[in-house]
């Protein structure tokens, strides 16, 4: 089995997340500035599919940020046009797929993510706190491997986890 990237597209940031070569478990790999939009649309897209050549992901899942009651607003139809230059551009034998976001923030946020190193001390400046967007990523594609998790369907060119072939308890 192939790695699985996780992508978080926020409007100025990119959170990233990856699993283990098994797709059983994510953790957070980082988060990328968003290329100017002068160099258009594409080099989000080259940026994107780098990142997973260099993971040797065989697949990419990108969060959609559907509206609280499911729905597509203008935000998520943003990403998934940016999903379609995605899988028009990605190479044969990597697949592009799409998850649910709602809440992977809050739930990053409560795990503690962004709590700030250290106790406050008076007459210091507040940290920055850090941002959240691999911690979001993360939990977005933790979510999708799980969900995913027994499945049968053919992976990265290999079965999932699935029941053994008849054959192989001989």
């Amino acid at each position: 089995m192939s790695r699985v990237l996780g992508v978080d597209l926020g409007a100025r940031r990119i959170g990233l997340a990856v699993s283990d070569p098994t797709g059983r478990v994510a953790t957070p790999h980082g988060i990328m500035e968003r290329p100017p939009a002068a160099q258009g649309a594409g080099a989000l897209v080259e940026a994107i599919l780098a990142e997973a050549r260099r993971l040797g992901a065989c697949r990419i899942v990108v969060g959609v940020p559907r509206s609280l009651d499911g729905r597509i607003g203008p935000a998520a139809r943003a990403v998934l046009e940016e999903v379609e230059r995605l899988r028009r551009a990605a190479p044969a034998g990597v697949t592009v797929d799409t998850a649910d976001e709602r809440f992977t923030t809050v739930v990053a946020t409560r795990a503690g993510a962004c709590a700030p190193a250290g106790r406050r001390r008076a007459r210091r400046p507040a940290r920055r706190r850090r941002p959240l967007d691999d911690a979001a990523a993360t939990v977005m594609l933790q979510s999708w491997l799980d969900e995913h998790r027994d499945e049968t369907a053919d992976r990265c060119g290999q079965a999932g986890p699935g029941p053994p072939h008849p054959e192989e308890d001989r």
